[in-house]
Order: C-alpha cells, then structure tokens, then sequence
C-alpha cells in the first residue's frame, strides 16, 4: 500500500473490500461477535493491522473496555481479585472483557500476535490485565507495538519489561511464614511450591530458603517439591511427605490451596495438626477460615492488586507511566491454629 494511501482515512467499507466480505461481517469481527470463522476473522484483522484502520465512531460514543487474559475463575485467589478488578472498572465505566490465554499458535507466530491485539482494540480494548497466566511474549511485543499497555498480576514464565507487573512482597511473605514455625522449634521444614516458572511462587520459596540460612539450616532436597497451585498437588505431595521414614514436621506451602492438600493428606493419614504437623498457606483467601483447624497463612491484598491494576492500566493507556515496572504490596502473616510448636523429637 503507497504512502498516500495509508496518509488516506480508511473505511469500514475500505476494509470490507479489501478483505472480499461484507461490512456486516467486518463489524462482527471488530465487536468480537462469535458468529465469523476462524479464517475469515484472520483476513479481516489482517486488513485492519495492515491499513491501520480506526473506528470513526466519536469516542464519547465508544465503549471503553479491559481485556482480562485468565485461565481459571474457580479459585479463590482469581476469584477475589478478579471481583476487584470488576468493582473498580464499574466505578470508572470500563467495561470488562474475559480472554482465555492466546493458543501457543498465537506466541509462535509474530503476525498472529499482532492480529490477536488488533482483535482486543478493534473490540474496544484500551489494555489489558493479565492474571496469573501464562502470555507468549510475542504478545506483549506486539501490544507494545501497538501502544496497548498490559499489566500483569503475579506473572508466569514470561520476563522482561514489556509489561508492567503487579504482586506482593512474596520473598518476605515466605521468609515470615518460615521464620514463624522456626520460632515454634520446628527444624524439619518442607516446601511445597506452585510451578518453577512462577516468579511469585519462586520468590516465596527464596524466601523460605533465606530464613533456613539464617537459621544455620539448609532446604534437604527431599523436602522442597513444586508442582501446580493446586489442592491436588498439596493432598499427592503432603501424603508423600508424611508417609517418609522422617517425615517433616512442618510444611511451608506456595499457596492456600496447596496447603489445604496438605492438611487433607494429613487428615487421610491420621497426623494430628498442628499436634505432629503444622502448615502454612498463602494468599490468606476466605477459605483459610473454612478449614479444620484454621490455615495459617500469609496475607496478600489481593482486592488492592486488583484495583491497583485497573488504575494503572488506564493511566497507561492516557499516557500516564508507573514509577516502576514492578509493583509490590506488601504482606502480612495471619496466624490461625494450624501451626503449633514442633513435637517431642
């Protein structure tokens, strides 16, 4: 396309055209409508990406919209900050959109990443919240590309400074959940951590092995574990640890949910906690008072992550920086009845 013909101001009628379908169908696709197939959405965003087409609907008549990229709402931890992140784009008349994870498809392809953000703006989309998911970084490229600022709560296996990122301060979260059982005379300490390409899981298990080496101890090998945030994981993990020859008598865990696997696989076994086992949690979620006894567990303002999310994302897209790329709130530890002093060796 000349120089001339991109200075030229570009139709929805020019697009249609272009793309071989009708202006109906281009409409489908910039509103995210479900009815258009896959090949046909390609051709239509590949049009708009390439002629730089934009809505000439005046913006005071536009919808203003945040793209929330997430894979699971069942948690307790998404699903109190996404509740957060819902309240503070009602009180600034955003609008939320739900996106499952771009396909491994998407991140293989530079263009395919540029057409799925074309797709996010073209629906109205002024940026985007990435929770606790997993994002290609081909994506974050092509939003950077293309001005569409992205923050991301508690990252995984992505890195760099295309986005900005929002958490807590897991290293002290995991060093004060460990540095409370050792108070409490424990020395056998286990660690049962989320997913090795969790920044905020590894942080957590710094943390922990940090308030070992003060203490003069060292993390044995057999008793530090990762795996998924999960019940499952905690209950498959915790059963394996207690069914050692010199089982732990304590368990550090990356999450809530992970730590109530525990105290399950404990229940099974018939371990008494906090009697020959104590644990802790994190992210102190509502579930932690549910349990029998009470979780322990370490505090995250997860309501704070998701507004400050949301207020950042919109000051980006208005121009407005954040002070830094990383930032952090901080934690707290809750102290329930999970944890008791270490038994009579």
């Amino acid at each position: 396309m000349s120089d001339r013909a991109r200075t030229a101001r570009v139709t929805l009628a020019d697009v249609a055209l272009r793309a071989g379908v009708s202006s109906a169908t281009v409409s489908k696709v910039l509103n995210g409508r479900s009815d258009v197939s896959a090949r046909t959405r390609e051709r239509v965003l590949g049009v708009v990406a390439e002629t730089g087409y934009k809505s000439t609907t005046p913006r005071h008549e536009r919808t203003r919209a945040l793209v929330v990229v997430l894979d699971f709402m069942a948690s307790p931890y998404a699903g109190t900050v996404l509740q957060e992140i819902l309240a503070a784009a009602t009180r600034t008349a955003t609008e939320l959109i739900l996106r499952l994870p771009p396909s491994p498809q998407v991140g293989a392809s530079p263009e395919a990443a540029r057409d799925w953000v074309a797709q996010q703006q073209a629906s109205g989309a002024v940026g985007v919240i990435e929770l606790a998911v997993a994002v290609p970084d081909a994506v974050h490229a092509a939003a950077s590309d293309r001005d569409l600022p992205v923050v991301t709560i508690d990252p995984i296996g992505t890195a760099g400074d295309r986005f900005v990122s929002i958490g807590s301060t897991n290293w002290a979260g995991g060093r004060s959940a460990t540095e409370h059982l050792l108070r409490l005379d424990h020395r056998r300490i286990a660690w049962i951590g989320g997913p090795r390409n969790s920044a905020p899981s590894a942080e957590r298990f710094h943390g922990y092995q940090a308030a070992l080496d003060a203490a003069g101890l060292a993390a044995e090998p057999a008793l530090v574990l990762h795996d998924a945030f999960s019940v499952e994981a905690g209950f498959r993990h915790g059963r394996d640890l207690l069914s050692l020859e010199a089982p732990p008598t304590a368990v550090v865990a990356g999450n809530d949910e992970i730590a109530i696997g525990v105290l399950a696989a404990a229940k099974e076994l018939g371990v008494d906690v906090p009697g020959r086992l104590s644990v802790t949690g994190f992210d102190d979620t509502p579930q932690t008072e549910w349990t029998t006894p009470g979780l322990t567990s370490v505090r995250q303002p997860l309501t704070g992550m998701g507004r400050m999310a949301v207020e950042t994302v919109l000051a980006m897209a208005k121009g407005v920086q954040p002070a830094s790329r990383h930032l952090q709130l901080t934690t707290s530890l809750t102290v329930r009845d999970s944890t008791g002093p270490a038994p009579a060796a």
